[in-house]
């Protein structure tokens, strides 16, 4: 594999993981949120995350081309928690159904810290690799002086 191979694996997970604390960050916002634009609670989002490996794409013909095979991270999609949202009683909320409960957003903020820890860790790994490869290179291009 060469450097610059390194180099795109390293920088598709940045950019994934990037995205990834940016959804968390959004739940966390949304934690409270009892009326969205279409009237209902938020729901939780999450990152689908899925590797480049392939499947009849541009890609594919130009690693055929250059026998090099890319690899990294996507973000396949971004979909909603379907879990249960969570009822409070609070008859004295606009939101309050006729028995006094408001459905709360099904996000946790204890689970989207522990989260946000794990793609923070991700992300730090990403750049330790980055700068890795990176060290090496100049170390190669001293060699050859």
């Amino acid at each position: 594999m060469d450097f610059l191979s390194s180099l795109n694996i390293s920088g598709s997970g940045l950019t994934a993981q990037k995205l990834r604390m940016d959804v968390i960050s959004q739940n966390i916002a949304n934690a409270e949120v009892t009326r969205t634009e279409n009237g209902t609670p938020y729901r939780r989002k999450m990152v689908v995350l899925s590797s480049i490996n392939g499947g009849g794409s541009f890609r594919d013909a130009l690693d055929k081309a250059t026998n090099v095979k890319t690899s990294g991270v996507q973000v396949r999609s971004v979909v909603e928690d379907q879990s249960a949202l969570v009822p409070v009683y609070n008859p004295t909320h606009p939101d309050a159904d006729e028995e006094g409960y408001v459905m709360l957003p099904n996000v946790n903020t204890a689970q989207e810290m522990i989260d946000m820890l794990g793609a923070s860790r991700a992300y730090e790994a990403n750049i330790t690799a980055f700068n890795a490869t990176k060290a090496m290179v100049l170390k190669a291009l001293e060699i050859g002086r």
